[in-house]
């Protein structure tokens, strides 16, 4: 029986939550990827908060031009910068299950980038 590739990706993800959680000193920064759009937020998995959220779709990105890897850096940028208003320098990366590869890889480097360890 073949998994398909939600299901493959599924069972990865579940994996990775096994060991990765966010708590209030090194909260958990998720990765969400659409075929067009990259979401990410930051995460108190203890009280179940999103301190912190940025996406393609939001207002300061939307009229941003380049390709969807580009996007995702600058993705990327915007929430390191979001985190550390908040005061947040340091968070536990979570790929939800896709490959640290392309546009997920590119939104890690911007976070990085802009000051946010991992």
């Amino acid at each position: 029986m073949a998994l398909t590739k939600t299901q493959r990706r599924q069972r990865i993800k579940n994996r990775i939550r096994k060991t990765v959680s966010g708590t209030h000193e090194q909260p958990r920064l998720v990765v969400f990827r659409s075929n067009k759009e990259i979401y990410a937020q930051v995460v108190n998995d203890n009280n179940g908060h999103t301190l912190a959220a940025a996406s393609t779709r939001d207002k300061d990105l939307s009229s941003s031009k380049g390709t969807k890897t580009e996007l995702a850096a600058m993705v990327g940028k915007l929430i390191a910068e979001k985190a550390i208003k908040v005061g947040i320098n340091e968070v536990s990366f979570d790929r939800s299950g896709y490959l640290y590869h392309g546009r997920v890889k590119s939104l890690a480097e911007g976070a990085r980038d802009a000051g946010l360890k991992f």
